[in-house]
């Protein structure tokens, strides 16, 4: 039910260039790895200082202040991975569920962020019960996406994409902290999407598959 907590997007969407916050978080997964596993007192000043450009690159870039960035990146302890985001394919008579996001009024698969402790597909689930109500059933892994190679906006952290095709088996359509409607879509009736959760280009891919459901599972 997490959120994907953007870095001002709206702010950096004007830029031409993106390249700047594929340095930055190339650099801070350094970072992070290093000050993780090193013992030595100067390699940990190496890898602060290492942390430190990636926060003024992506800070000078994106117009916030370099404290805002150093606490996003200072939450991350550990070996730098991507995150995992969960999404779910529901269909009722040809028609996609989606949920219409409270943070930006748009629209998005139900989904997000894997919990520790649950497998994806039992995330997956609960996540569309809590964001549309439904009792839905995990049925097929249809993708796994790198967020960065799907043309979604700017964003300071990696993330892999899951896409599940889930069967709609109960439930009735309800609004949660996190979305204000609840609808079901044709293809030619999609509305404007929250592109940081999911792409038109995604959608056409679902809706693909769910005309030919014996595609193998798509993956990068």
């Amino acid at each position: 039910m997490t959120n994907e907590k953007q870095l001002t997007t709206d702010r950096i969407m004007g830029s031409p260039e993106y390249k700047w916050l594929e340095w930055a978080k190339k650099l801070e997964a350094i970072a992070q790895t290093g000050l993780t596993y090193t013992e030595g007192v100067f390699d940990r000043e190496r890898y602060k200082s290492l942390r430190a450009i990636a926060v003024e690159i992506m800070a000078t870039y994106s117009h916030v202040e370099p404290s805002y960035v150093l606490d996003l990146f200072s939450q991350e302890v550990g070996y730098a991975t991507p995150k995992v985001d969960v999404r779910a394919a529901v269909f009722q008579e040809d028609k996609l569920l989606l949920v219409k996001e409270k943070v930006d009024g748009c629209w998005s698969l139900p989904g997000g962020y894997a919990d520790i402790g649950n497998s994806p597909s039992e995330v997956v689930v609960r996540e569309v019960q809590e964001e549309s109500g439904y009792l839905t059933r995990a049925v097929k892994l249809l993708a796994v996406y790198d967020r960065d190679k799907q043309g979604h906006p700017p964003f300071p952290y990696a993330v892999y994409k899951l896409h599940f095709l889930c069967e709609l088996i109960g439930g009735s359509p309800s609004s949660s902290i996190e979305t204000d409607e609840v609808a079901f879509f044709g293809e030619d009736e999609i509305p404007p999407l929250s592109l940081t959760r999911v792409m038109p280009t995604q959608i056409t891919k679902i809706f693909h598959y769910h005309r030919h459901p014996d595609l193998p599972t798509y993956f990068d």
